[in-house]
């Protein structure tokens, strides 16, 4: 899910233009080593948190159906992840950095989702709705001062953006529908009542019926057993 995150944070900025002729686009950490290895314009888009938002959580399972209305398979619902992104620009000049970070911040103000052609993968094929937010705050306990510190760092104007993305469920295929009928026993020694199925395997059928077995005749009292 995160490589798809990536995939369509890099679709969504190209479909902005961005980054331009002769800048590259790179998700690496913006440390001192990187910093010193750059030899282009470059927009770097960092992954720098990931937790799960709680206040999405479910639990239960949900049903995929085919063409016929029969259930095909159960899958568990989606856990959903906030992932916080810092977008810096790097070139030999502020002026060119902050043109830079203004192209980037006019293409993702456009956007609160990202939707249809932006999705690839798992999150094409849930097909839900990923929330995209631009320029807010880093993410909370933490602070703009100590991403930089720990990257090695100074610290660059930068744009936040947080994602909130499902990562799709375990999927169980389930068992072919019930065509058969069963026999059902109260006791070890009980007689049995067998159950069948009318009508088609289909949400249209008549469902299980009982067939109980005829009883025995009543035994006068006296009379041998």
């Amino acid at each position: 899910m995160i490589h798809e995150v990536d995939e369509a944070l890099r679709l969504l900025l190209a479909e902005e233009g961005i980054p331009a002729e002769g800048v590259e686009l790179v998700f690496d950490a913006p440390s001192k080593e990187w910093t010193a290895k750059r030899n282009a314009p470059t927009v770097s888009v960092f992954l720098y948190d990931l937790r799960e938002d709680l206040t999405r959580r479910r639990t239960g399972t949900q049903e995929e159906l085919d063409d016929e209305g029969t259930v095909v398979a159960r899958r568990t619902p989606p856990h959903w992840y906030q992932l916080s992104y810092l977008v810096t620009a790097w070139t030999n000049r502020p002026q060119d950095e902050h043109r830079l970070l203004s192209d980037v911040l006019r293409g993702v103000s456009r956007y609160e989702a990202l939707t249809g052609p932006f999705l690839t993968g798992s999150l094409a094929e849930l097909g839900l709705s990923v929330h995209f937010e631009s320029a807010g705050p880093v993410t909370e306990g933490r602070a703009g001062t100590d991403i930089w510190s720990a990257l090695g760092g100074w610290l660059k104007p930068a744009i936040n953006l947080r994602v909130i993305a499902p990562l799709i469920g375990d999927r169980e295929t389930a068992g072919p529908p019930v065509t058969e009928g069963i026999v059902v026993r109260t006791g070890p020694d009980a007689q049995g009542r067998r159950l069948r199925y009318e009508g088609p395997t289909t949400s249209d059928g008549d469902g299980f019926a009982v067939t109980r077995s005829r009883p025995e005749a009543r035994r006068r009292r006296g009379t041998p057993r």
